[in-house]
C-alpha cells in the first residue's frame, strides 16, 4: 500500500497555510490615522500577525516608525521577531505570571491612547490564556486554578469563554471601554465554531449578550468547584461585562481575517486534486472527540466495503471529558478512538491536528499538534501489545501515540483555526 502520510500532511498544511499571518494580514490594514497605532495583540497569531502588521507599516514606509509602538502577547514559543511592538511570550493553556503583566501593561496602553490614534487589536485563538487580568477580589492563583477546572470539565469553548469573561477585567468588551475614545479596530483570527466574535480570545473589544447568570449555570452543569472568591465574583454585578449600546463600542469596529471554513475549503482541495471523493463535514464540529470519531468510523466504513475512494474531512474544536490521568488533547483521543474501531482495516488512514501546532501538552512549544493513524500503526500495536482500549479509558493518547511513534509534530504554527481531521479511505 502506498505511504499516505505525504498526503495527509499536505492536506492538513494547506488548511495551516491558508490562515497563516503573512499570508492574510496586510490586505485588511487601514491607513495610518493622524495619531499613532497602538498594536495590541493576543493569542498564538499574535507574534506573527505583530511581525506581519510592521513589514506592512514599516517596510512599507506608510508610518513614520516613531508612531507605532505596542505590545504582543503570545504562547510560549510563538515569538516573532519585531521592532517596534514588543513580543512578550505567556502560559497557554493555563495562564502565568507574563500573561497577568502583559494584560495589565495592555490595559495601561490603551487607557492612555488618544482619539486621534488608532488601537490595532490584533486577535487569535489562545487570546484567552495569554491575556489573564482576574476580577477584583480574585487571586492570581484562583484565576489559574478555575482555568484548569474549565479545561478539564468537557464544556465547549463559547461555555469556557462565557465563565471566563465574567471573572476578567480585560475580556467580554472591556479592552474596548478602555481604549475609548480612541479608535478601535480589531482583526481577528477565527478559531471558534460559528465565528462568534464575543468568543474568539472572550471578545476583550465586542459587546457580550452572556451574563453573570449565564456564567453560574455553567459551572453549576459541569459541577466545578470553586472556591469562595470565585463564587463571589460571579454573583457580583460589578463583573457583568459590556453590552450591546455601551458607548465603549461608538468607534470599535471588528472583522474577521481567516475562518476555520476557509482552511477547510483549503484541505478539500487538496483531497479532491488527488483524486478523492470528499466528504466535508463542516468546520465547526463541537461534541466529545470519541464520540465523535465513532460517528466519522462508520462513514469511512461504509466507504470501505463499497470500495470508494474518499476522504472524510471536518474542522471545529472537539472536547475531552477528562476522567483518567493521562495525557493528550482531543485531536489525539479522536484518533486513539479510531485505532480500535478501523480495527487494522487495510486502506484507511488518520490524520488530526490543531491548526496552532499543540493539542493539549504542558503548554511547550514541542507540544504534539495531533496524531497519524495507518498500518504502520496497527503493526506498532501488536509488536507492543498495546490496547487502544485502555489508554481511552485513561485519556492516555499521547503515552499510546509515542510508543508508537505517531504523534503529530509540527511545532508552532503561528496561526489558529481550530482543528483539521482527515481520514482517507482506499479501495
Amino acid at each position: 500500500m502506498t505511504d499516505k502520510r505525504p498526503l495527509l500532511r499536505a492536506i492538513f498544511d494547506a488548511a495551516v497555510a491558508a490562515a497563516h499571518p503573512d499570508r492574510i494580514l496586510a490586505e485588511h490594514l487601514p491607513p495610518p490615522p493622524r495619531g499613532r497605532i497602538l498594536c495590541l495583540a493576543a493569542g498564538k497569531a499574535a507574534g506573527a500577525l505583530a511581525h506581519a502588521a510592521e513589514r506592512h507599516y514599516l517596510d512599507g514606509g506608510h508610518i513614520d516608525p516613531a508612531r507605532l509602538s505596542g505590545l504582543a502577547t503570545t504562547r510560549h514559543g510563538y515569538g516573532m521577531p519585531t521592532k517596534r511592538i514588543e513580543v512578550v511570550e505567556a502560559g497557554h493553556p493555563v495562564p502565568d505570571e507574563a500573561g497577568m503583566k502583559a494584560a495589565a501593561r495592555t490595559l495601561e496602553l490603551a487607557e492612555a491612547a488618544g482619539e486621534d490614534d488608532l488601537v490595532l487589536v490584533l486577535l487569535s485563538g489562545g487570546g484567552s490564556a495569554n491575556w489573564v487580568a482576574p476580577a477584583e477580589g480574585i487571586s492570581f492563583a484562583q484565576k489559574q486554578a478555575m482555568n484548569k477546572s474549565l479545561l478539564r470539565s468537557g464544556a465547549p469553548i463559547g461555555e469556557m469563554n462565557t465563565v471566563r469573561k465574567h471573572l476578567s477585567r480585560i475580556k467580554g468588551g472591556r479592552l474596548a471601554r478602555a481604549a475609548a475614545p480612541a479608535q478601535v479596530l480589531t482583526l481577528a483570527i477565527s478559531d471558534v465554531p460559528f465565528d462568534d466574535p464575543a468568543t474568539i480570545a472572550s471578545g476583550p473589544t465586542v459587546p457580550d449578550t452572556t451574563t453573570l447568570a449565564d456564567a453560574r449555570e455553567i459551572v453549576a452543569r459541569y459541577q466545578i468547584k470553586t472556591d469562595d472568591a470565585v463564587t463571589a465574583a460571579l454573583n457580583d454585578p460589578r463583573n457583568e461585562s459590556c453590552k450591546p449600546g455601551d458607548s465603549a463600542f461608538a468607534r470599535a469596529d471588528f472583522k474577521i481575517i481567516a475562518r476555520p471554513q476557509e482552511s477547510l475549503d483549503a484541505a478539500v482541495a487538496v483531497a479532491q486534486n488527488a483524486g478523492y471523493e470528499v466528504v466535508a463535514l463542516g468546520a465547526d464540529l463541537e461534541g466529545e472527540a470519541r464520540d465523535v470519531a465513532a460517528a466519522h468510523a462508520q462513514i469511512a466504513l461504509k466507504a470501505h466495503a463499497e470500495g470508494r475512494k474518499l476522504a472524510v474531512l471536518s474542522g471545529g474544536e472537539l472536547t475531552v471529558t477528562v476522567r483518567g490521568n493521562g495525557r493528550g488533547g482531543p485531536n489525539q483521543e479522536y484518533v486513539l478512538a479510531l485505532a480500535s474501531l478501523f480495527a487494522d482495516t487495510a486502506g484507511i488512514c488518520v490524520l488530526a491536528g490543531d491548526t496552532d501546532g499543540a493539542d493539549g501538552g504542558a503548554g511547550h512549544p514541542t507540544d504534539p499538534a495531533g496524531a497519524i493513524l495507518d498500518q504502520r500503526t496497527f503493526a506498532k500495536m501488536r509488536e507492543l501489545k498495546l490496547d487502544p482500549k485502555a489508554y481511552l479509558a485513561n485519556n492516555d493518547a499521547t503515552a499510546f501515540f509515542e510508543a508508537t511513534g505517531d504523534l503529530l509534530m509540527t511545532g508552532p504554527t503561528l496561526t489558529n483555526v481550530n482543528d483539521i481531521r482527515i481520514i482517507l479511505v482506499d479501495p
